[in-house]
């Protein structure tokens, strides 16, 4: 093998590398899955500003789902206000006490615009960055939603 076969080699192994702990955040696109049923439910996408997360609602993709549809069982900002376009994740900062390896963001907030609910929330890419453990908690109580990174 040469030299420059090797380097040629290292070089590819750094770009995928680099690539898969990329993903490795919430930042991008994701799509939301109904508990019940399994289908699709909406489309999220999770942006950085000021050193923490937010996440708005892109699109909705329920079959039937209206377009125009509002959260009228909102009480706080968004009461009242269109879903699609709506922020349902707010100020959520990455975790300094998790490890490397599995890092994760917490102590911010998501909405459900179903319930008209905000839940404490966590954050934590599985699956290479491919899936996203999506956990809101009120106290004790909380559950556990597994959102797919859109391409």
């Amino acid at each position: 093998m040469t030299m420059r076969s090797v380097l040629a080699a290292l070089a590819a192994l750094a770009l995928t590398t680099a690539s898969a702990w990329a993903q490795m955040t919430p930042l991008g696109t994701w799509q939301s899955v109904d508990d019940e049923t399994g289908a699709p439910k909406a489309q999220i996408v999770i942006s950085e500003e000021g050193g923490v997360l937010n996440g708005r609602i892109e699109k909705l993709l329920r079959d039937g789902a209206d377009p125009n549809q509002v959260c009228d069982r909102c009480t706080d900002d968004r009461k009242d206000q269109p879903v699609v376009g709506m922020e349902i994740i707010r100020d959520v900062p990455k975790d300094p006490q998790a490890n490397a390896g599995q890092p994760v963001w917490k102590g911010g907030r998501i909405l459900d615009p179903e319930k008209g609910s905000t839940y404490a929330l966590r954050l934590t890419p599985v699956d290479g960055g491919q899936k996203l453990e999506v956990r809101g908690s009120l106290g004790p109580f909380g559950r556990t939603q597994t959102w797919l990174r859109v391409e």
